[in-house]
């Protein structure tokens, strides 16, 4: 029998009701809504071992444990390391990562890697390089304010040599340098342009370059300078980092020098402290102590959001120091939550 028109629309209502019957009754039910994906994100340092990388994975994993994403902290000391650390976070389902470069002209490769896996990516503490030498201002940054930081120490260098009234006339700086990379070069540029705007001569400012970033290529660089400089009793030493001072405070050690004839002040804050905790004053006299919880929470944090909510940050993000010696380290550095 052929039904008439009008009743098409009910056959159809009752043919989807027996159909989501049928499926009640064989155990199916609607399909669930996919959960959200979990944010992973990856934290490449270049030094693993130093205390400033392992205070920046330390807050950035407090920044895990308060947002709810799962971090995961790689050792990436060469190029071959690192680009294959970014392949395995890709594969592993990360949607980002933070780096420390251990060499800021990885920059390009960097960013096309990030690209190809479709990851975002933040740099911390060095900046990416063009083949030109120039920064990668287009790729997110949080860095230090290095030229600041670099002055600071100057000035408080030219300030302590007052205070203890060195002679001027046997009194010269060792500026432990490191030219080659960006940030260690605008610390020491900052720090010997504000001791010669205080007053000191610029021709008794000597440079001792470093071969190599760490304790021996300063004693090395700084040994070079004292041989010949043997007419300098009094020693003002800068450098890139705590390292490269304490190299320099070592090696005026060997040559009958100590806390009396030499002022040394160095940049992190956190590779000194040992120095500090000795029971009499060495020539390392101050550090500046640089924000690792901002370096390690603050970029995870911002990552997190970027991947999460889509909360693009600041292309450049700058920090600043603050000046600690045996007398308040260790309160400062409670208050930083370094301890």
């Amino acid at each position: 029998m052929k039904l008439p028109p009008r009743f098409f629309p009910a056959l159809v209502t009752l043919a989807l009701a027996l159909l989501a019957g049928c499926s009640r009754q064989s155990g199916g039910t609607a399909a669930p809504a996919a959960p959200p994906q979990a944010v992973k994100i990856g934290f490449l340092v270049k030094q693993p071992e130093e205390p400033w990388f392992q205070l920046e994975w330390k807050f950035a994993d407090q920044a895990a444990r308060e947002f709810g994403f799962e971090l995961v902290k790689i050792g990436a000391p060469d190029g071959e390391k690192l680009l294959s650390a970014i392949d395995n976070l890709a594969a592993g389902g990360a949607q980002g990562f933070v780096v420390c470069t251990p060499d800021t002209r990885l920059g390009p490769s960097i960013v096309a890697q990030a690209k190809l896996r479709g990851l975002k990516v933040m740099s911390v503490d060095d900046r990416f390089l063009n083949p030109d030498g120039k920064p990668m201002e287009n790729v997110h940054y949080l860095g230090i304010s290095a030229r600041k930081i670099g002055e600071s120490v100057g000035t408080a260098l030219a300030a302590e040599m007052k205070a203890r009234n060195f002679p001027a006339a046997d009194t010269a700086v060792c500026a432990v340098t490191f030219e080659e990379l960006d940030t260690a070069k605008d610390r020491t540029d900052g720090a010997i342009d504000a001791l010669v705007a205080a007053g000191f001569p610029r021709d008794k400012i000597f440079k001792a370059p470093q071969k190599t970033t760490d304790i021996p290529g300063s004693f090395d660089a700084t040994n070079v300078l004292l041989t010949q400089h043997p007419e300098v009793k009094h020693w003002l030493i800068c450098g890139m980092n705590d390292n490269a001072v304490l190299g320099a405070v070592r090696a005026t050690e060997g040559r009958g020098f100590n806390a009396d004839n030499v002022i040394g002040i160095g940049i992190n804050g956190t590779d000194c402290i040992a120095e500090f905790e000795k029971s009499r004053p060495t020539g390392f006299f101050a550090s500046s102590l640089l924000s690792a919880r901002q370096h390690g929470y603050e970029t995870a944090r911002m990552l997190y959001l970027w991947v999460k909510e889509g909360k693009e940050p600041a292309l450049d993000t700058r920090t600043v120091g603050v000046l600690i010696n045996r007398a308040n380290f260790a309160a400062t550095l409670k208050e930083q939550g370094i301890r």
